[in-house]
């Protein structure tokens, strides 16, 4: 068995310095895939259109987004899956725990493969987000001779079943599948104070989901709700498809973090 993980629950400045970085840069490109069909921004948006006529926009963010995604790949990369490592489950997910070799050469091929799943990870979540977008914009799919017609339920599962690919191909571990599930749940909730506030708001045809919808009038946590979320939180809305593109988000920017852990260890 493996010894316990003996990594700080903080990241390395160096590694969360990279983990940042990239969720600022690379993090609204790859939301941007498919923010045109979901949501409209409504505070600093930025909108880069594309050269190509009848084309969808290169960029559709907000300078809201990068800075929130930078804190969230340094959480969700790092220190969400220390956290988990408390729990009783296999402690197979240890950036540190990857067939480190110690050897200058044994770290080096260590580093490469983690740097080539990472960019597996990255691509592929890519990919996930891409396929949202174009599940959200068609409501049948052709299979042969076959038109399947698809509901919310129905694009729920293909998501899914795209999500439980990536794991398994790439990745295998518990913790990272624990942490990909809680996010998938917990994401969307987490934009709930922002679509309040006004930053951004979900357009009708993909807002599909009313999470504070069954509150009843007088529980014990209304009057918290209010004040988070102003009189009307039991009528905001998200888009149910957004979960597993936030479970994907977490495969790759823990795939990140193990990389750039790697680079820490080979000093």
């Amino acid at each position: 068995m493996k010894a316990p993980s003996k990594q700080p629950l903080l990241p390395p400045q160096n590694t969360a310095l990279r983990l940042g970085a990239t969720g600022f840069v690379i993090g609204p490109l790859v939301d941007s895939l498919h923010n045109q069909c979901l949501l409209k921004y409504d505070v600093a948006p930025i909108n880069l259109s594309s050269p190509l006529p009848l084309a969808d926009p290169l960029l559709a963010s907000s300078w809201v987004v990068p800075p929130l995604l930078a804190f969230a790949y340094i959480v969700l990369g790092y220190i969400l899956p220390r956290i988990i490592e408390f729990l009783p489950i296999p402690k197979e997910d240890s950036l540190d725990e990857d067939d480190v070799i110690h050897t200058n050469e044994g770290r080096s091929n260590n580093t490469n493969e983690l740097r080539n799943k990472a960019f597996l990870a990255v691509s592929s979540t890519a990919a996930i987000i891409k396929l949202s977008e174009v599940l959200q914009t068609h409501d049948s799919i052709q299979i042969g001779a076959d038109v399947l017609a698809m509901d919310a339920e129905i694009k729920l599962q293909l998501m899914a079943m795209a999500d439980a690919c990536q794991w398994a191909m790439l990745d295998r571990t518990p913790v990272a599948l624990i942490a990909a599930t809680v996010t998938a749940f917990g994401g969307p909730l987490s934009e709930l104070p922002f679509v309040s506030a006004g930053f951004w708001n979900y357009i009708p045809t993909a807002a599909d989901y009313t999470p504070l919808g069954m509150i009843q009038p007088g529980a014990a946590i209304e009057g918290l709700l209010i004040s988070a979320l102003g009189d009307n939180y039991r009528d905001l809305t998200l888009s149910t498809i957004t979960g597993p593109c936030y479970f994907a988000v977490t495969l790759d920017a823990i795939a990140l973090g193990r990389y750039f852990y790697s680079l820490e260890e080979r000093k």
